[in-house]
Formats: C-alpha cells, sequence, structure tokens
C-alpha cells in the first residue's frame, strides 16, 4: 500500500461515518496563531475545541502538513522528520472517545490488515489532578489490546495553558521476534496513532476546568504507519523517499544518519518554500535558512565541489507534487540556490575574520556577541569553523 493509497483509505474510512474532510494543505498557522508553523493538525481547530461551532460540523477529517523543529536533534534515527503529514479525525461535542478507540483500531486491523497481536495500547492512569480514563481501557481490554498506564506520557497538552485532556496512543511492534516488554519498555513499540480526549482547559495557576463541550482528536502520522504497512525499519524507506535516498547517495557518499538528515532538510525546506516562505535572520525564515545550512555543512564535509544545482529536477517535482505544490519547481530551486550563494560568502567572510590574531585562542561571550553583532557570524557558524568546540 503506497502513501497515496493510505491516505485515501484512512479518509474514506471516516466519511464513510460522517466525517467532513478539512483543508490542511498549508505549513502556515491562522491569523492570530503564535506559533512559527503548525505541528500539528489541532492548531486551526483550537477555537472550535473550546465551543465555537464549526462551518462543516461536528465530525472532521484532515491530512495536515506539519513541521517541529524540537525534534530537528533527533532527525536522522528511523522515525523522526522535520515535515511530515498527521492524518486527524475530530468530533466536536459529538461522540466519545471509546468510540473513537474501537473506529481506530478497526481501520488498523481491518482496513490496513495489521496484526492485532502486533499492538499495544497506553492509557492515562491518573494523577493528582485527574483521575485514569476507565473508559478507554475497558475498550481497549474489551478487545483484546494488551494496555500498559502511564501518568503524564498519557496527557496531552498544547502548552501550560490551554485545552488539554488523557490520551490512549496506539503502538505496533516493529522487531523481528514475538511482542515483548511495553511500549516505555521497548523501543521496537512504534507509536502511530494518539486519541485525546480533550475535555479541560488548564488555567495559569495549573487548575483544570471543564471545557463547554467534550472533544475527541486524534493524530496518526502518515509517513510511521506507511513504514510499519509497507514492512520498512525506517520512514526513509518508504516510497516517499525512495527517490531521495536512491539519488542523493550517487552525489554526496554519506553514512545512514548524514543521508537521512539531508533528506529530511531537503525536502523539508522545499515544503516550506513552497508554502512562500523565503530565508531570514528571523520568524519562519530562520528555521528554512537553519534547515538548509545545516544540509549544505553536512554535504560540504564530503566534498565541497558540489552544489545543491546539481539535484535532479526529479527530486524536487517528487516533493511538490505529493504537498499538491505542483508548478514551483523553478521557483523552489532558485531560492535555495541563493541561499547556498550567500552562505557561501558568509563562510568565505567568516574564515578571513577568525584568522585575525584577536581570535586566535578562546573566545569570550563578548567575542561571540561581536562576530554576531558585527560580522552576522551565529555562534554555530563560529564554532564549526573552528572545528566544533567550545573554549
Amino acid at each position: 500500500m503506497d502513501t497515496e493509497n493510505v491516505i485515501h483509505t484512512f479518509v474514506e474510512y471516516f466519511r464513510d461515518r460522517g466525517h467532513r474532510r478539512i483543508t490542511g494543505s498549508t505549513l502556515l498557522p491562522p491569523p492570530g496563531d503564535s506559533v512559527l508553523f503548525t505541528t500539528s493538525g489541532m492548531h486551526p481547530l483550537t477555537p472550535y475545541v473550546e465551543g465555537r461551532p464549526h462551518p462543516l460540523g461536528r465530525r472532521l477529517v484532515n491530512v495536515q502538513r506539519c513541521l517541529r523543529t524540537t525534534d530537528l536533534d533527533e532527525v536522522g534515527d528511523s522515525t523522526h522528520l522535520t515535515v511530515f503529514e498527521m492524518l486527524g479525525t475530530w468530533s466536536l461535542g459529538d461522540y466519545d472517545g471509546d468510540r473513537s478507540i474501537a473506529w481506530g483500531h478497526d481501520l488498523l486491523v481491518d482496513g490496513f490488515g495489521i496484526d492485532p497481536g502486533l499492538l499495544h495500547a497506553t492509557v492515562f492512569g491518573g494523577d493528582e489532578h485527574c483521575g485514569p480514563d476507565t473508559g478507554s481501557l475497558r475498550t481497549w481490554e474489551e478487545r483484546g489490546v494488551p494496555v500498559e498506564l502511564t501518568a503524564e506520557e498519557n496527557w496531552w497538552s498544547n502548552g501550560p495553558t490551554g485545552p488539554c485532556g488523557p490520551d490512549s496512543e496506539i503502538f505496533v511492534w516493529t522487531g523481528d521476534t514475538p511482542p515483548r516488554s511495553t511500549p516505555t519498555g521497548d523501543e521496537r513499540w512504534v507509536e502511530v496513532w494518539n486519541h485525546v480526549m480533550m475535555r479541560y482547559r488548564r488555567g495559569a495557576d495549573g487548575s483544570l476546568s471543564l471545557l463547554p463541550q467534550s472533544n475527541v482528536d486524534t493524530g496518526l502520522g502518515l509517513e510511521r504507519l506507511t513504514a510499519v504497512l509497507q514492512g520498512k525499519r525506517s520512514v526513509f524507506e518508504t516510497d516517499l523517499f525512495e527517490p531521495w535516498m536512491r539519488t542523493v547517495p550517487s552525489l554526496w557518499p554519506l553514512d545512514e544518519p548524514s543521508l537521512r538528515l539531508v533528506c529530511d532538510h531537503l525536502r523539508s525546506a522545499i515544503v516550506v518554500i513552497g508554502d512562500g516562505v523565503l530565508p531570514s535572520n528571523t520568524g519562519r525564515g530562520y528555521v528554512l535558512r537553519r534547515l538548509v545550512r545545516r544540509v549544505l555543512t553536512t554535504l560540504w564535509r564530503v566534498d565541497p565541489s558540489r552544489t545543491l544545482g546539481d539535484l535532479p529536477g526529479e527530486l524536487f517535482q517528487h516533493t511538490l507534487d505529493h504537498f499538491g505544490q505542483c508548478g514551483h519547481t523553478g521557483s523552489v530551486r532558485t531560492v535555495l540556490l541563493d541561499e547556498e550563494r550567500r552562505f557561501t560568502r558568509l563562510l568565505e567572510r567568516g574564515r578571513r575574520v577568525l584568522s585575525q590574531s584577536r581570535f586566535s585562542g578562546g573566545l569570550t561571550e563578548e567575542d561571540y556577541g561581536y562576530l554576531h553583532d558585527t560580522h552576522g557570524l551565529p555562534r554555530d557558524l563560529v564554532l564549526g569553523l573552528r572545528g566544533g568546540t567550545q573554549e
């Protein structure tokens, strides 16, 4: 089952159960949202979770592309990506979490054909603020799925204040042996789907109050699910990354973690540019700039003679087509090459500045401030030019 079939199966399953599909076609959050990028399907729906009627009704489904900078240092393992897609469903004051979990289990087992013996769930076991989620526990037990009770691992919130609630996560066993241990005890249990019972609002003082309506918000990671269904050990082995993982090694002989980072960051940069963001020194543009420069730093360690201009158009087109950004190949390539030239000039200037005698020894905080404010050299770049060590 390729990625497009996974998406189609998911959306149609919930459409058949009265859900209307909503748009999730941009990384840019709605006006007034303080985050730089959409990090989950929940962001655009916060007002409706808090009681505002949604124009399409109480049952919704979507495919939301997301970007998370918090996972940058984890990119290179088998599951983490910078830009990824979340398959989501919502009950806005309609059905309860028990029905959501039952539908989720049926879709995974009957719709996607996952062996039920390879599933494990986690459920909120209660803490000093809220009692255990007995409804979710009962539903899983009735279906014969093993359950692990946790506390903070199964409490979802979008920050220190705002909508929140207990959640139940579904894991699939990816090991070569029969399933063993529990999701918190063995990393071969891979989380694919989270069902959040969004019933509460946390106040600034830490207290919980009930929302005007009880909601259910679910998020199913498209890339992780696709890897499971395709029998792959990594999201980078799925059809989403096939042309990248096939082509990039022919240009740069990278080790596996570096290859994954380069493919992820370049693909993410293409999507960000396709959504209208340009490199800059602040905000969204700085996130984009950081992605591109991490790629260039990694590639040039292997072969400084090659440029991003050596990347074939197939890679750009494959990514832009998947994300519905068709027709932007030329402009996206131009932005990337312009940023590469800008970074090349910055590196040349940095080397000249750092060759001065005043920087021959250890650098002070005053030195780092001067290099940044006067010459535009951020600390991480200075460290890279000096061999990656901080005195």
